[in-house]
């Protein structure tokens, strides 16, 4: 009897204990730190960044770099830093280190010199796109991410921040366009196109546009490229010097291969972002332009391509 009491006992006790961590997890997580983070170090964060960095009361470690050297006006009114002009890292702790989430105040000439800085880093581009309205000079903004060792992280994000002062050292004006011939209308060999890209294309007034359509759900029904959801692109001038701009649907699996891949082919990218709300699965969309010989584009637009499918193997729908 007394041996079965403690068996009993025991038991109980298990079951309080248990308890009482599920609760001291739960709250913990509800606070947002779970109860074995660690605190990430500030000032070798911020030695890594080469800049001062902050710790918010839930562990958060945040740097930022005010831009203050090209003035910015929206609506005819000159815009500080702080009501939206600075870019900015924040780092939380992570089970492998931590994880950063930023976002980075670019002018059009600095986009690809600092998304070609983050991937050459190791970070993740997860938006590209404006903020405002009636800006002068035109500003958009890249939101970065990664995760791994905390003073590493900060060295990259310092080299995505470094990459865009170094544009603006080699020319101090901003850029009004992205430089090179500008193509004029002429005729492009829509098959040469079909041959390389592995589609059909169809022809208007000298533009030659591929469509390459794919499938979600939405609202319970189903829909495809001829209602949006579709990686397009569209060449425009001659077979010798042409114009490309289109635009790649992507699971966020597809987000990183195709930007990566796109920018490996010399190809910019202009935006990236959600075209829809409540899809499945979830759909991004990027943005790109390039110039040179349609066949170069054609090639460059390839690779992409295939970079996504290697990642999904996508069915693809005219």
């Amino acid at each position: 009897m007394k041996t079965a009491f403690h068996g009993l006992l025991s038991v109980a006790l298990v079951v309080v204990l248990s308890s009482s961590a599920w609760l001291l997890f739960a709250q913990a997580d509800r606070e947002g730190t779970p109860a074995s983070s660690h605190r990430l170090n500030a000032d070798k964060i911020a030695a890594a960044a080469a800049t001062k960095a902050t710790t918010t009361p839930d562990g958060v470690v945040r740097i930022s770099l005010p831009r203050t050297d090209v003035p910015v006006t929206v609506d005819g009114m000159p815009l500080m830093p702080f009501a939206g002009l600075a870019s900015w890292a924040a780092f939380t702790p992570a089970p492998h280190g931590a994880m950063v989430m930023g976002d980075t105040v670019v002018f059009q000439d600095e986009v690809s010199a600092a998304m070609d800085a983050a991937f050459s880093h190791g970070l993740e581009v997860s938006a590209l796109h404006n903020h405002f309205f009636f800006d002068e000079p035109r500003v958009y903004f890249m939101h970065i991410g990664g995760h791994g060792d905390p003073e590493k992280l900060a060295a990259d994000v310092k080299a995505v921040w470094d990459a865009i002062k170094q544009v603006r050292s080699n020319h101090t004006a901003l850029a009004t366009g992205f430089g090179g011939k500008t193509p004029h209308e002429g005729k492009i060999d829509d098959a040469a196109i079909e041959k390389i890209i592995g589609h059909k294309s169809e022809s208007q007034k000298g533009i030659v546009k591929v469509t390459i359509g794919r499938e979600a759900v939405m609202h319970e029904v189903k829909f495809s490229g001829s209602m949006g959801l579709a990686t397009w692109c569209a060449f425009s001038g001659s077979d010798d010097l042409a114009a490309l701009d289109g635009d790649f649907a992507m699971t966020a699996a597809e987000v990183q291969p195709v930007l990566r891949a796109l920018r490996k082919n010399g190809l910019h990218i202009v935006a990236l972002h959600n075209h829809m709300v409540g899809e499945q699965p979830a759909i991004y969309f990027t943005h790109f332009w390039g110039k040179g010989s349609a066949t170069e584009l054609a090639t460059a637009f390839k690779g992409a391509l295939s970079a996504q499918q290697a990642v999904s193997g996508i069915a693809t729908r005219h």
